[in-house]
């Protein structure tokens, strides 16, 4: 269910579980953590984009699992971290809405591209949880304080338009277009050596 490529320098991550709106098991994201563990390790990587398939990026956790603890698992906290500790630039290609938990691996992402019609939320206050640790932060450095409350603390669905003008995503992308504009991003990093790259994200971070 999720699916890893590497090809000319650029890792692929693919959520793939369409058929329940890409919602995340623990299995899932232990092999997300253990995909970008995978990418890191190839001396020639440069950038690594993130996706979906289907029309939803991720739901977020899985509901039955959520039940039964997944919700406060510290595996959403360490597949953050892993994202935003690789050496590339890494890159959200999201094709639809992105919920809850999953939030957390894109907030920690280099970039953020997303189609139209995606919505974004987090609906830790109504379900009675706190976010991952890191996930206020990111949120915060990337849209303020007060819009990071709107979507944590007033549990409101953001719009991609909203979410565009906020700095949660850099820019809009037809869903035919989203993957080649990633790999457009990414070619700067790919003419670039890997610590040439590595070093300019290490100065920004």
């Amino acid at each position: 269910m999720i699916a890893r490529e590497f090809a000319a320098g650029i890792g692929r991550i693919t959520i793939s579980r369409p058929a329940r709106a890409n919602s995340l098991t623990g299995a899932m994201l232990a092999d997300l953590t253990a995909g970008f563990d995978a990418l890191a390790a190839q001396p020639d990587l440069r950038a690594v984009i993130l996706t979906g398939e289907g029309a939803v990026f991720s739901a977020g956790a899985d509901l039955d699992e959520a039940r039964a603890g997944l919700a406060l698992s510290p595996e959403w906290e360490r597949l953050s971290a892993r994202v935003a500790s690789m050496p590339c630039l890494t890159i959200a290609a999201l094709n639809g809405t992105v919920a809850g938990g999953a939030l957390g691996m894109v907030l920690a992402c280099d970039l953020r591209l997303a189609v139209p019609g995606a919505k974004f939320f987090y609906p830790v206050m109504r379900l009675g949880f706190l976010p991952q640790p890191s996930d206020p932060q990111r949120m915060r450095a990337l849209i303020g304080p007060s819009r990071a409350k709107m979507i944590l603390m007033a549990g409101q669905k953001i719009t991609a338009d909203e979410a565009l003008a906020w700095g949660l995503v850099d820019r809009l992308v037809a869903p035919e277009a989203l993957l080649d504009e990633a790999a457009m991003l990414a070619a700067d990093a790919c003419a670039a050596s890997a610590a040439h790259a590595e070093a300019i994200k290490r100065m920004l971070d």
